[in-house]
């Protein structure tokens, strides 16, 4: 059988990315030559260590287009191609939500005339799975129809539908994520290793597989993956039984429960796992940028966070040949569980998001603050966070820079009057929703007190009449808690603290 083969993401029906050189690319045998034919531009390149790479000239348009890749004798078509704009959905399960199950999900199915979005959904499974091959060749681009778009990124088709509506041409999306992930699971080993604080979940795996066989650690992970199975089954016959049952109570009737699993190979739950599988299966599909919807499985670790999704955008423009490739963060919304005290970590989440935004250039912050619910980690509105990772996009990649694309952010402020003046970035009237601000003020001691404020045009003061000399303010430094401040632009402003230099 020959090993020649375009990678699994060239398949009939595929975006192309328009106005940029196009990049084919799959495997083959050392040595031989492949050709690319695609609507009047040919290009070559020779196989070495089993891989081969074309690049075609870009196209600003075009539709129903076809190309050919042939290696010798052997010839691969594909048909119904369209040049447009392709996008990396990646994350974790709030990026992964699928349409059927958001808020407005059905109504689009069922309402939705969408012929310009497609996507490509990458195969969740792990390098080393029996049929992983198999399974990474059996995929395609898809086309918007009630039936195949409802295991589609809610968030990933909402967004490229506005951005295909504004810019009137079709969106492809390129759909990598899985739920539960960490953003160490998504880089790899080397970039990994490039800091301190970067490397703790590759040194955890590292020493758990330390001195065992590949036989042992098989078996350790099918054994957990039976237990798991067994175990999910009688967790859902309990919240069948007992719709308000609590966790603790769960765990009482099921036993306890061993998820994500031990840190072995064939688990996905392990530093450069979904690099290795999945980001390297599509890497380097041409594209106008990527989406980013992940944080909240490293909130056990949140300051080392900023280090992490900065080695992670490094590392995905690296391997795309793009240091200026857009990048757009979903910044983390309000979330606690009931059963769980305010430990103020996606606090720390949230400010290394936006921190990377100041720090990184070509980046985008879509604030989705107000977007949370309590005692839900997955929020089911993907309405207002699809709308706005579109104005990040139109704002951070298509040249778009109106100000009411952009959230408030805070900028800097001054110790005046007995409290304290705040200025912002993409500052404009603000108007106010409900009675709660999230406003707190601290002295020297750095106990925050609640605080009140005032809107005083471009600008809010904050002060608490118990505090005479204030040094710092914080807004929203919680896990949950109610969103009521709002710019001109109708987009919450975003938390803050102005003092970094402690923990809390």
């Amino acid at each position: 059988m020959s090993a020649f083969r375009t990678a699994p993401i060239f398949s009939n029906s595929m975006v192309l990315q328009r106005n940029k050189n196009i990049n084919v690319f799959g495997t083959g045998t050392d040595g031989d030559r492949i050709r690319v034919d695609f609507e009047g531009s040919t290009a070559y390149s020779t196989v070495k260590d089993g891989k081969w790479l074309t690049v075609l000239p870009g196209r600003s348009e075009g539709e129903n287009l076809t190309m050919t890749v042939s290696c010798g004798e052997e010839t691969i078509t594909f048909t119904d191609i369209v040049m447009g704009e392709v996008w990396l959905a990646g994350g974790q399960s709030n990026m992964e939500l699928e349409l059927q199950n958001c808020k407005t999900g059905q109504h689009r199915l069922k309402n939705d005339v969408t012929p310009n979005v497609r996507f490509y959904y990458t195969p969740k499974i792990v390098k080393g799975t029996d049929g992983y091959e198999e399974k990474m060749i059996n995929t395609c681009w898809a086309k918007f129809d009630s039936e195949s778009a409802k295991a589609w990124s809610a968030v990933g088709y909402i967004f490229a539908k506005e951005l295909a509506d504004k810019l009137g041409c079709t969106v492809g999306v390129i759909g990598c994520n899985w739920g539960g992930t960490k953003a160490s699971h998504w880089m790899s080993e080397e970039s990994l290793l490039k800091d301190e604080d970067m490397r703790y979940d590759l040194d955890e795996y590292n020493k758990a597989i330390e001195g065992k066989s590949e036989e042992e650690l098989k078996r350790i992970y099918l054994e957990y993956e039976d237990y798991n199975n067994k175990w999910e089954e009688k967790k859902n016959r309990f919240y069948e039984e007992n719709p308000n049952g609590s966790w603790e109570d769960c765990i009482k009737v099921c036993g306890e429960c061993a998820y994500p699993g031990p840190l072995v190979p064939l688990n996905a739950f392990h530093a450069t796992a979904l690099y290795e599988s999945m980001i390297k299966r599509i890497c380097p599909y041409t594209l106008a940028g990527f989406t980013y919807y992940q944080g909240e499985s490293d909130d056990n670790r949140p300051f080392a966070y900023y280090k992490l999704l900065r080695g992670l955008i490094t590392l995905w423009r690296d391997d795309w040949g793009d240091d200026e490739l857009p990048f757009i963060i979903v910044q983390l919304p309000m979330h606690r569980y009931e059963a769980d005290p305010d430990y103020k970590h996606w606090c720390i989440i949230r400010e290394a998001q936006e921190k990377v935004f100041h720090t990184i250039k070509n980046t985008g912050l879509a604030v989705i603050i107000d977007c949370g619910e309590f005692n839900e980690i997955h929020p089911k509105d993907k309405e207002p966070v699809g709308h706005r990772v579109a104005l990040q996009a139109l704002s951070c990649a298509y040249g778009e820079k109106k100000p009411e694309y952009l959230a408030p952010l805070y900028k800097s402020h001054i110790e005046t009057e007995g409290g304290i003046l705040i200025s912002f970035e993409n500052e404009g009237s603000f108007r106010v929703t409900g009675e709660k601000c999230g406003f707190e003020i601290a002295g020297e001691d750095k106990v925050y007190k609640p605080a009140d404020f005032e809107i005083r045009g471009e600008n809010i003061f904050v002060f608490n009449k118990e505090i005479n000399e204030p040094k710092n303010v914080r807004y929203l430094w919680t896990n949950y808690g109610e969103v009521t401040l709002y710019g001109g632009s109708g987009l919450p402003l975003a938390p803050f603290r102005t003092d970094k230099s402690i923990d809390k």
